[in-house]
């Protein structure tokens, strides 16, 4: 405990900040009476409680966090403040028991968008705006929350940034400080967020439905509060509107923020992995629109590309709203779907799976090991956007597909040993662990979680974690070295 006192020192600060955040859903549970009301607040006290008595333990120790410091915290917010998020699930949500709750909470504040709940038209109001607020709380990352209040902590934030920040924008500093960055970073979620709110308005859902499903587009998380999804409105205007703001979130916030300090497109158009992003999203959307057109699935050709967009950008975004049972189409297109959300969403986005930059590296990285085949001594940088990609960063991307391939088999193998048939058990996995939330078998788009028993949510609910951390984030903390003086 003392010798990584600064982290839990940083993380009593994390969990007192955390507690305020039930008062969002307790302003609506003071509408459903006192016995909602007062699970919210006990659920704040014991929160702020368990905060202040870690402070009170750690409070002298403070100094710049290292580097293990900083990967410890985050493994720490990640895995204890859903613990937090669970118990007024727990309290309000009958039946719902401390392992469903966690599984719930662990969803949200990941952004996975599985669920064990049925019957959310008839839950709490308080209940979902909690559900789908953590989503927009874990969306782009606590912890670049916790970055841009460290300064006036008096501690450092590069560790933290390295730690939560996903891809190779890891060692990229968009202002001198990193405090700055992250509240720009912030700055821009919080923009996208407010016009996305009032476009779900404008499109005709009540201000409670536009701000959780605004919570769950900009996260790109997916939960609901009716359990038709999408489907409940039947509105091409809100349709439309979600592919917009989920697409948005499918890229980098840090291309937004450079766009806005330059006043240019370029950090957009001039980006390759943007360019890849909206060129696979395109291609995706025609190619499953003109099955659903060939194979008559709608009457019409308009209904038929509208439903393929939305369902194309919804589950390749990692977000998984839906407006059909798209398991019922063609069985190429749900297998497609579930494919594209592995990697499609950009690095820096609040998208989950391998991301497009290292899909981009390992296609040129095989071209170059098919072009040493025919010429064996030629010279064949890896390049992207007209930069060389550094060795280390290569050989980093190699190792978390590494750890990527061996996680989806063994925890596929490890949930399938425990009573789940194979199409279920692999597509809930993939679903998981790149944190899309609905998969096939029975958990389709119209099913959920509820039926897998408690083993099984564990299971799951460690793939959406080191999903969530990209692996080698949450794994470091297994090797001796981490924990060697």
């Amino acid at each position: 405990m003392k010798r990584f006192a600064p982290a839990f020192y940083t993380f009593s600060w994390v969990i007192m900040g955390f507690s305020f955040t039930f008062l969002v859903p307790m302003a609506w549970a003071l509408r459903e009476g006192w016995h909602h009301t007062l699970n919210w607040a006990g659920s704040l006290v014991f929160t702020l409680a368990c905060g202040f008595w870690l402070w009170l333990r750690t409070h002298r120790a403070r100094r710049e966090l290292t580097v293990r410091d900083g990967f410890l915290l985050v493994n720490l917010v990640w895995m204890l403040l859903p613990a937090f998020a669970a118990l007024p699930l727990a309290l309000n949500v009958h039946g719902m028991g401390w392992t469903r709750a966690y599984f719930e909470a662990m969803s949200g504040f990941t952004a996975t968008g599985a669920t064990v709940l049925a019957g959310l038209d008839l839950l709490p109001t308080s209940v979902n705006i909690w559900r789908c607020f953590l989503q927009l709380i874990g969306g782009l990352g606590i912890m670049l929350l916790v970055v841009a209040i460290l300064p006036f902590l008096g501690l450092g934030g590069m560790q933290l940034y390295r730690a939560e920040v996903h891809g190779p924008l890891k060692d990229t500093r968009l202002t001198p400080r990193i405090a700055k960055t992250a509240r720009g970073l912030w700055s821009v979620y919080f923009i996208l967020s407010a016009a996305c709110l009032v476009a779900y308005r404008a499109g005709g859902m009540t201000w409670s439905d536009a701000f959780m499903h605004m919570c769950a587009t900009m996260g790109l998380g997916g939960f609901s509060s009716h359990d038709k999804s999408f489907a409940y409105w039947n509105s091409a205007q809100i349709e439309w509107t979600a592919v917009l703001f989920m697409a948005l979130s499918g890229i980098g916030f840090a291309r937004y923020f450079l766009l806005w300090r330059r006043r240019s497109l370029k950090p957009l158009t001039g980006d390759a992995e943007v360019r890849a992003y909206v060129l696979v999203l395109l291609a995706a959307s025609v190619l499953v629109g003109l099955m659903l057109v060939f194979n008559q699935v709608y009457g019409g050709t308009g209904v038929a590309m509208r439903s393929a967009v939305f369902q194309v950008v919804s589950v390749a975004t990692t977000t998984g709203f839906s407006t059909t049972d798209y398991v019922l189409w063609p069985s190429f297109v749900p297998m497609l779907l579930l494919f594209l959300g592995c990697f499609v969403p950009c690095a820096g986005s609040t998208g989950s799976g391998i991301k497009m930059v290292r899909m981009l590296v390992m296609i040129r990285v095989a071209q170059r090991e098919m072009m040493r085949i025919v010429h064996p001594r030629v010279v064949y940088p890896i390049t992207l956007s007209g930069t060389t990609v550094p060795k280390d960063t290569v050989a980093a991307f190699m190792a978390f597909m590494l750890f990527y391939g061996g996680a989806m088999i063994g925890l596929t193998l490890l949930l399938q040993a425990t009573g789940l048939d194979l199409v279920t058990a692999f597509s809930a996995i993939i679903a998981c662990l790149n944190n899309i939330g609905p998969g096939l078998g029975q958990i389709g788009p119209l099913g959920n979680y509820g039926t897998f028993n408690a083993v099984q949510l564990w299971i799951c609910s460690v793939a959406m974690l080191i999903g969530r951390l990209e692996l080698l984030s949450v794994l470091v903390l297994l090797t001796p070295q981490f924990w060697r003086r």
